[in-house]
């Protein structure tokens, strides 16, 4: 084997020895439910960064989270600040620490596990860019700093090349919600009127 190729196997090693695993999270408090974080109004402030760590969007997001028993709804809009906007209706599933989850633009099924403070999820995203739609995968991570605020941070990557980074800040709202339950977007036999 050449000296390269050792280096290589080396940093690897190194490089995969260091990334965060949710089992790191276990014992940290307070603990993330997702069901009581994501359970009525929210609002998020955030930005997507590219490949070089260049913020190239900038944006605000609501959100009304409803649940019954282990299914629940997150309602989101999106405003950037270029005048676009964006709607993600998430369909949510909770079996014991693991989530599943559909949504529109969500290519088959999102999939996550919680463990203490955090939540590690992975997707395939639609994205739209440049008039096109690309296929991104997101490797999405959420810590609850405390019952009302919780760190978002996501890292998206075509072909396993890292494309840009999405940080966000939500903030539980303990008020009604300022608009209604997007038509569609709403879980059976729950009472909408909050």
């Amino acid at each position: 084997m050449n000296l390269s190729k050792v280096a290589l196997c080396s940093v690897s090693l190194m490089l995969s020895g260091c990334a965060a695993s949710l089992e790191d999270y276990r014992q940290v408090e307070p603990r993330l439910e997702l069901n009581q974080f994501f359970e009525g109004y929210l609002e998020a402030y955030g930005i997507v960064q590219d490949y070089r760590g260049a913020v190239v969007r900038r944006f605000r997001a609501d959100m009304i989270g409803q649940w019954q028993g282990q299914q629940g709804v997150l309602d989101e809009q999106f405003w950037f600040a270029d005048g676009e906007t964006q709607h993600r209706c998430w369909r949510l599933n909770k079996q014991g620490q693991r989530y599943t989850g559909t949504a529109g633009d969500v290519l088959g099924q999102a999939e996550g596990r919680v463990a203490g403070n955090a939540l590690n999820w992975q997707y395939q995203l639609l994205l739209p860019v440049s008039g096109r739609e690309w296929t991104v995968s997101l490797n999405d991570w959420m810590y609850l700093i405390d019952e009302d605020n919780l760190i978002n941070r996501a890292v998206m990557t075509k072909f396993g090349i890292e494309v840009g980074q999405i940080t966000l800040y939500i903030r539980k709202l303990n008020q009604p919600p300022v608009r209604a339950m997007t038509s569609g977007c709403k879980l059976t036999g729950v009472n909408h009127e909050q």
